[in-house]
């Protein structure tokens, strides 16, 4: 399996951080990482992992400015993306295929091709104009998985409602994750 991991300019980078942890503990899962600059801002503004410690959580790691890594073609396989934390920006161009980087040109591919794509959406409270674009990506074919709170688990911590939600996430591409408490009513 190989899955591409977007990780946008938004509050929360902590859950793509979390989705490549998950992902690495499948040895047969490969990951292509990609990171905006807004990620990269906010990362030592929200996080104690280093950029190359977290570079070094996925097997590749792209440049967001090399729209010619092969991320960006169709011909070159994947199972999908997951862009965590989707920012509104990041979100506003996937919607307008206005594929300006990388992350956005690889979440276009993946659906041109009828590739699985879950966007994160971050941000709060939400306007009219970020609901139309989540509705537009929904319409498109995208999955939302917003990082709601959760209480049927009975999460104590902020760190096990981002591994919930993770497990949420990785659930679309039909991956088990051990610390995902679903369910069980």
């Amino acid at each position: 399996m190989r899955i591409i991991v977007g990780i946008s300019g938004a509050s929360g980078v902590q859950l793509g951080i979390a989705v490549l942890r998950a992902l690495r503990t499948h040895g047969d899962i490969e990951t292509h990482l990609v990171m905006t600059d807004g990620a990269k801002a906010i990362l030592p503004l929200e996080c104690k992992e280093t950029l190359a410690q977290v570079e070094a959580l996925a097997d590749v790691v792209h440049d967001n400015r090399n729209l010619a890594a092969c991320i960006s073609s169709g011909s070159f396989r994947t199972d999908g993306m997951i862009v965590a934390p989707c920012s509104m920006k990041s979100l506003s161009a996937i919607v307008n295929a206005y594929d300006d980087d990388l992350l956005v040109r690889a979440a276009d591919v993946c659906r041109k091709e009828g590739r699985k794509v879950v966007l994160v959406p971050r941000e709060m409270p939400l306007n009219q104009a970020h609901l139309r674009n989540l509705l537009r990506a929904a319409d498109d074919g995208y999955v939302i998985c917003p990082p709601m709170l959760t209480f049927y688990n009975g999460a104590e911590t902020t760190d096990e409602q981002v591994e919930h939600v993770v497990g949420k996430v990785l659930m679309q591409f039909g991956i088990d994750y051990e610390l995902f408490r679903p369910w069980e009513g």
